[in-house]
């Protein structure tokens, strides 16, 4: 399970970055898109559909999934995360339900049945069991549901910033203890973020974990889904995950011309047999 510190750790952050960006509310209204266009090529048509988004952070990408006309329940550990969203759902009129949980007690033990099942950047990191994730999110899925999953690709972590291989261990298992970082601040626009915003400080350690690729993707297929697309990119959406890295269009994120390219994400779809 995830650890208190961890919660913690989230708490702060959460509030961290949404100081840096605006009336999002308003923005909400004002028709903003937050989600990427990978996110809703793989997602495909919402109209109708019971989604769960798993650690679905402050609420946004939630309230933009049910703006295409899916029935959101959001779920996430962070207090003030699912506090923010449940705010933000009033402040613009985008229904949804938000859960505050672990995301692994809540799999194996809600009730609730979904259509598609959703998850994206920087998830399944915080999670210290691969397997129960997997086996929840067959768990909660109908048959012949759909999990949807985008996620910043795991061998960028192993680049340093001085684009050597000088960074995290690509197969380590012991856990990384640190704070949940202001990547806001650091993302500027491509998070939503003002250019000049400061990083704020947070002094709780947080507990990852590395999860490779083909880790991610056998936990799924041991868990009984089939794996129907999986698909990589050169550019990281929103997120500045190195400081090498530099701004393209579309709220993007790539390596310096000249810079030979490695995956910076991927995406895969898994659909539950039935």
């Amino acid at each position: 399970m995830t650890t208190p510190n961890t919660r913690e750790s989230w708490n702060i952050a959460t509030r961290n970055h949404n100081q840096h960006k605006g009336d999002q509310a308003a923005a909400l209204r004002a028709g903003a898109e937050l989600l990427f266009p990978e996110e809703r090529a793989l997602l495909g048509d919402l109209t109708g559909q019971r989604l769960v988004h798993l650690q679905c952070n402050a609420g946004q990408d939630s309230l933009c999934l049910a703006r295409l006309g899916a029935q959101v329940t959001g779920v996430d550990l962070s207090d003030a995360a699912i506090d923010f969203a449940r705010q933000l759902s009033a402040d613009t009129g985008l229904p949804a339900r938000f859960e505050r949980a672990e995301v692994l007690a809540w799999l194996a033990q809600t009730p609730a049945r979904f259509d598609v099942a959703f998850s994206s950047y920087g998830a399944v990191g915080w999670l210290p069991d691969l397997a129960a994730w997997a086996r929840g999110v067959a768990r909660v899925l109908t048959p012949g549901g759909r999990f949807v999953y985008v996620e910043f690709h795991p061998v960028s972590w192993s680049i340093g910033a001085d684009l050597r291989v000088s960074g995290d261990d690509y197969f380590t298992t012991a856990p990384f203890v640190e704070p949940v970082g202001d990547y806001v601040a650091q993302s500027g626009a491509g998070l939503g973020g003002a250019a000049d915003a400061a990083p704020l400080p947070n002094p709780v350690p947080a507990q990852s974990y590395q999860h490779g690729l083909a880790q991610v993707v056998d936990a799924l297929l041991q868990a009984g889904l089939q794996l129907e697309t999986l698909r990589e990119y050169p550019y990281a959406n929103g997120c500045r995950l190195n400081d090498a890295l530099v701004p393209a269009p579309g709220r993007r994120w790539v390596w310096p011309e000249g810079v030979a390219r490695t995956p910076l994400m991927y995406g895969l779809v898994a659909r539950r047999p039935g």
